[in-house]
């Protein structure tokens, strides 16, 4: 009684959203939500798991057009993926086979992420043209019309169905993947464990760090922290080695190291270090919100 895919409600209420918010073909219902499966042998880490998330779209479109649509979806969907900072060349779409093609589908592709190992290229999404099956089955045992109604051509049809289905826990896994990195340093004998997300997707924009626990740094690095906690999640941590400090924010993957020094307290200025490049740049203290902006944006 658990529902297999997100995508039946949206089959349902088709009518109602098209008619209720007047939208004209083509157009996309999307949702995410909790999907279950029958797994008889759930395992192979999240990809075979009896409760998962799931982002999908059916993309409602005239008969006639689904090709069209299907390619710029495939198209779409590899750029979406590409914009949370997957690898281009650990990405690829996989064509179903006749065997593997679902008995009411037209065409279907996966997008594929290299996770590396011995788990290789696997699924992250989904797109499918469904033709028109769907609302077919839903008209033909529910006896109510899903038909769209063309007003400028005076005609009435059952749109055709783009579909598009994301695996939320894989792509989250994918990221992580693509963004771990184990990197040596120059002049130091410890390497270090970096995760290379893109700025927007780190959890943690900014470290705010005093160089000691003395004269006036802390307060200060504490200022800065309340300015900056309103706009972006920083973290403030004054605990161990500045070097150690750098380090755990590179695990978590913070873009960006603020670092109150001696320099500061005389000249109102503090060191920004870049998480990927090590470069450290010196700038206005009462500056940090107009850098960090220019910098997140990126």
């Amino acid at each position: 009684y658990l529902r297999p895919e997100t995508a039946q409600g949206i089959y349902v209420n088709f009518l109602n959203v098209q008619q209720s918010t007047r939208q004209k073909i083509p157009f996309g219902i999307a949702q995410i939500g909790k999907a279950f499966r029958n797994e008889i042998t759930p395992g192979n880490f999240i990809f075979r798991t009896r409760e998962f998330e799931q982002m999908e779209m059916q993309f409602f479109v005239e008969p006639g057009t689904d090709m069209q649509w299907f390619e710029y979806w495939k198209a779409q969907r590899l750029e979406w993926h590409q914009s949370l900072g997957l690898e281009h060349a650990r990405l690829q779409y996989h064509q179903h086979t006749k065997e593997e093609l679902a008995h009411y589908a037209r065409a279907a592709f996966d997008i594929q992420f290299d996770f590396g190992g011995t788990l290789g290229f696997q699924e992250i999404e989904g797109v499918h043209n469904r033709g028109d099956f769907d609302l077919t089955q839903h008209q033909q045992f529910s006896g109510k019309k899903l038909e769209y109604f063309d007003q400028p051509n005076n005609r009435r049809y059952t749109p055709f169905v783009v579909e598009t289905s994301v695996g939320a826990d894989r792509t989250t896994l994918a990221v992580l993947v693509n963004a771990f990195r184990e990197e040596t340093v120059e002049g130091e004998e410890e390497g270090r464990t970096v995760l290379k997300l893109l700025p927007s997707l780190a959890p943690v924009k900014a470290g705010i760090f005093p160089l000691v626990k003395k004269d006036g740094m802390p307060e200060m690095a504490q200022r800065i922290a309340t300015d900056l906690r309103p706009l972006y999640p920083v973290f403030y941590d004054e605990s161990g080695a500045i070097g150690r400090r750098y380090r755990r924010q590179d695990e978590i993957g913070t873009p960006f190291g603020i670092t109150v020094d001696g320099e500061s307290m005389e000249q109102g200025t503090v060191t920004i270090r870049d998480r990927d490049t090590l470069q450290q740049d010196r700038v206005q203290a009462d500056q940090l919100r107009t850098v960090l902006a220019e910098r997140l944006a990126r």
